[in-house]
């Protein structure tokens, strides 16, 4: 491909890394060898998530103004169960934050386990650098209580001020505690009792589920698995002859098998990068693209009144417009051509990232593009 730069900077090498990452790993439509375990959930052994709502205490001025009524009614229920009263109207607490604190609970956790815990502020606080979280309970969406979290938490940025001038580096009000949680109520999954194993594809493809099927029977040497749809894989556990469920899945994650990719196409307009799959085709299709700029300037100058008035200055507002139609350019793709071959052919015409995005959702709605659009 050409190194000549056409000015779309550094979306366009990204849109470039993006079309050539696949020729490089894995070629043109080429079937890539993955385990099953790499492709497949088992139905039932999943993550659960908690949630909880808490204080932050110890921040340096940085925490919730007054303002934010909900941190000193927290702060004062929690000060009453010790014994402490003070008056909610009036109290002002910089150095306090309400947060709300998520976690993720891992299948066949423990009472005495620890987990990680992400801290967030939802009041006005500046930063909750520096702070400690106080004992907050986690809860699940059955409203039981899962966990108890506590800590010192770390941010990984920082805001500071001064005269007005503002620095800040990633996003302060938002920590997370290494360990910071222990799980107190067992997540459990009873599968020794599965009469069938259920695998399910994280993208449903028939032929994968066909093939996942066929590799577990064939290495079994009996029909012990039955493709339901086109994400799940049922396994008959009696019929494996495996004594032990555990076991029986450790066996059949560790199969491989071959998938191919699906023709897929994903944009993300916000931001103007594009991947496409390496074995994306397209259909004959012409791609016309030009450019109508608008540009509306206003200068904005004041003039002085007379020396002996006391008028006050005049404004006065000029203001511009120019219009630039640009010529449009053209590439005609035949049968059968390729992501490379629409590569040159928009950089060709001096095509931004951005400017592919439209491209491209026009060239599918043309039927031009053999594959699926995801916009993002």
């Amino acid at each position: 491909m050409s190194k000549k730069k056409v000015g779309a900077g550094l979306l366009w090498k990204v849109f470039v890394v993006a079309i050539l990452l696949p020729f490089a790993l894995h070629g043109f439509a080429q079937v890539r060898q993955v385990r099953i375990r790499d492709i497949t959930d088992v139905q039932g052994i999943r993550d659960n998530q908690l949630i909880g709502y808490g204080l932050v205490v110890g921040l340096a001025g940085t925490g919730d103004r007054q303002q934010t009524y909900f941190t000193i009614q927290t702060l004062a229920n929690m000060l009453q169960k010790m014994g402490v009263q003070i008056p909610t109207g009036t109290a002002i607490v910089k150095n306090v934050a309400a947060v709300i604190v998520t976690a993720q609970v891992p299948p066949f956790a423990e009472p005495g386990m620890k987990i990680d815990i992400t801290v967030s502020s939802v009041g006005d606080a500046k930063s909750i650098e520096g702070g400690v979280l106080l004992l907050t309970a986690l809860r699940g969406a059955d409203g039981q209580v899962y966990a108890e979290a506590q800590g010192p938490l770390t941010t990984g940025g920082y805001s500071e001020s001064a005269a007005g001038n503002i620095r800040e580096v990633n996003y302060p009000t938002v920590g997370v505690i290494a360990d910071g949680a222990i799980i107190e109520r067992a997540v459990s999954v009873d599968i020794q009792s599965l009469h069938n194993v259920k695998f399910l594809l994280r993208q449903a493809d028939f032929t994968a589920s066909r093939d996942v099927a066929d590799a577990i029977n064939k290495d079994f040497g009996a029909k012990v698995a039955n493709v339901v749809d086109s994400r799940e894989i049922d396994v008959d556990a009696h019929m494996s002859g495996m004594d032990s469920i555990p076991r029986l899945i450790s066996r059949i994650q560790n199969l491989s098998v071959g998938v191919q990719p699906r023709a897929r196409v994903v944009v993300n307009e916000r931001t103007g990068t594009i991947v496409l799959g390496g074995d994306v085709l397209l259909s004959p299709v012409s791609v016309l693209h030009g450019g109508l700029q608008i540009q509306v300037d206003t200068v904005v100058s004041a003039t002085q009144a007379a020396p002996a008035s006391n008028a006050a200055p005049a404004v006065i507002s000029n203001t511009a417009v120019q219009v630039q139609d640009k010529e449009a350019s053209s590439i005609r793709l035949s049968q059968g051509a390729d992501v490379e071959e629409l590569v040159k052919g928009l950089h060709t015409i001096g095509a931004t990232a951005h400017d592919i995005v439209s491209i491209l959702e026009a060239v599918k709605a043309a039927g031009g593009l053999q594959a699926e659009l995801v916009v993002i």
